[in-house]
């Protein structure tokens, strides 16, 4: 949508993999991503839930086999196994799909593997309500993105995200539907006596032509990654210190509903001009049931595509095809605040994965030295050590604690003389 609106990361090109909108860009520090892409072919609708994995469609009439009732349930895919062999690298995009005047697609230097649909077709969702096709604003090798309407309404002020039926974007349904439904969010909100949670509200979803599959979403503004790419690229230590405390409070209550994100970055994180103390975390077609009927799941290694993700972010856990717990999200987050304020990292210039998550495995027990790394001769901040360090720390199935997380960070913030209730202290 980055105007996502799903619950979910302009034109991205064939080596994108892209969450809610993501558009690609030349290299930029705060960019190099590696995404896995897996061909797979549009399948005729089943009655049983249709398979997670499928980020690089093609047309054709071969059917994919259903996922078993319990692969449904943790997002897992029948054809996982054949993904581990296909990695593509891609750098991040520039502009937000979902963000209104954005980047057209005509600018768009590859086109999508996915058949676009013509602007002004009217797709139909699930409760019957139709949505009108007014402009492709992105498109990556497994995604398109439009902007929408109803068809009497004069204002496109939704985005309809649009992949291959038995697509990653089932994942993102899946989550949705199961973890965020706007009932439990507002729950959440008043028993935390909350002002705002970043959770996007999915306003509809449905099937088309036998081979698509749409997720409808309110426009919710601009990416980070196209704020800090249209800005100053770096973020002061005031707005990564409230960014991380309104993603702390998302993180918590996704985990609450036993899923991780688990590919947290700039692209997925949204934030509207006129409202910039909400900020969205978008981008869920990645995201994991790890404790799956309270149980959480076993440490295993290679049980799941190694390096899924963007490469530069993603947890140790990923590198190791593990599955994804709560501490890979949050330190997912600790290096997305160093790069947010420091636009480096150790392993920023490395090209191959492996290489990537050797220098994280070196740097994961001794944060002094990688916090000497991304500041050089300036002062490290009280608050970036001892969230790393707590991060760093936490055990596979260990629950963190968000509330002592959160007061750390925000009584560092108020010492900035900002706070967490503040607008971000970014320029849009």
């Amino acid at each position: 949508m980055k105007a996502f609106g799903a619950d979910i990361d302009p034109p991205c090109f064939p080596s994108t993999a892209m969450s809610v909108g993501s558009q690609t860009s030349p290299t930029s520090p705060i960019s190099h991503t590696v995404r896995a892409n897996l061909e797979l072919k549009p399948t005729s609708e089943a009655s049983s839930p249709p398979a997670v994995k499928s980020p690089r469609p093609v047309r054709g009439k071969a059917k994919l086999s259903s996922p078993t009732k319990k692969e449904a349930e943790e997002g897992k895919s029948p054809c996982d196994k054949a993904t581990e062999a296909l990695k593509v690298e891609r750098p991040v995009s520039s502009k937000s799909p979902l963000k209104g005047g954005g980047s057209k697609a005509k600018k768009a230097k590859h086109a999508s593997l996915l058949e676009p649909l013509q602007e002004g077709e009217e797709l139909t969702d699930k409760t019957g309500k139709k949505w009108k096709l007014v402009k492709l604003i992105g498109q990556s090798p497994t995604d398109l993105l439009y902007e929408v309407a109803q068809p009497r309404s004069k204002e496109a002020d939704h985005v309809l995200k649009l992949g291959a039926k038995d697509g990653k974007i089932f994942t993102e349904q899946n989550f949705l539907q199961r973890a965020a439904k706007s009932a439990s969010v507002e729950k959440w909100i008043k028993q935390n006596k909350m002002d705002f949670l970043g959770i996007p509200n999915c306003v509809g979803f449905g099937l088309h032509a036998d081979s698509y599959r749409f997720l409808v979403f309110p426009n919710m503004g601009s990416s980070l990654q196209s704020v800090m790419e249209e800005g100053n690229k770096l973020l002061s230590e005031e707005a990564v210190l409230q960014l991380a405390c309104r993603l702390l409070d998302v993180l918590e209550f996704i985990h609450s509903n036993e899923y991780v994100h688990a590919d947290i970055n700039a692209e997925n994180v949204y934030i509207k001009a006129g409202q910039r103390s909400q900020v969205y975390l978008v981008g869920y077609c990645h995201a994991v049931r790890y404790c799956p009927g309270g149980q959480h799941v076993e440490y295993r290694e290679n049980s799941r595509m190694p390096h899924e993700g963007a490469i530069e972010l993603i947890s140790l856990d990923a590198h190791n095809g593990a599955a994804p717990s709560r501490r890979s999200d949050l330190q997912s987050l600790g290096y997305c605040m160093l790069m947010w304020h420091t636009g480096t990292l150790p392993w920023l210039d490395l090209a191959q994965p492996e290489q990537v998550a050797t220098q994280k495995r070196r740097y994961v027990d001794d944060v002094k030295a990688l916090l000497s790394f991304c500041f050089g001769k300036r002062k490290v901040p009280g608050a970036f050590q001892s969230f790393l360090t707590a991060v760093m720390a936490l055990q596979y199935d260990e629950e963190p604690n968000y509330s002592e997380l959160k007061a750390e960070l925000s009584a560092a913030l108020q010492q900035l003389g900002g706070s967490v209730d503040q607008p971000l202290n970014i320029s849009m």
